[in-house]
């Protein structure tokens, strides 16, 4: 599993790339230290999914932790979209394809 999930990381950076959205700088310590969920009050989606998620997971991996198995970030994702102009469809199907990788389970994914 731990191989298939860096696979999907590594996915989700070359789609946030391809969509000119890495960024090189962190944002603040504050913001990263938001209890909301997604960081909604402190940062974008694309920033959380840099700065938290891909982070956090990666360095579970590196320490050779348990990933968690109860994750649903895809439906986040189409509905912080939904509104860009951007071609956000490979992101997305990235981000499905890490769901699926931690569940075990098939996403749904929006038509």
């Amino acid at each position: 599993m731990s191989a298939e999930v860096q696979t999907r990381l590594y996915a989700i950076e070359r789609e946030l790339r391809a969509l000119s959205w890495w960024q090189r700088e962190p944002p603040s310590a504050a913001a990263l230290a938001s209890t909301e969920p997604f960081c909604l009050d402190t940062l974008t989606f694309p920033q959380w999914l840099q700065f938290v998620l891909l982070q956090r997971l990666q360095a579970m991996l590196d320490a050779g932790m348990p990933l968690p198995v109860k994750v649903s970030i895809y439906p986040m994702a189409t509905e912080s979209f939904k509104s860009l102009a951007e071609d956000t469809r490979a992101l997305e199907e990235a981000i499905a394809g890490l769901d699926e990788a931690l569940s075990g389970e098939t996403v749904v994914r929006e038509p």
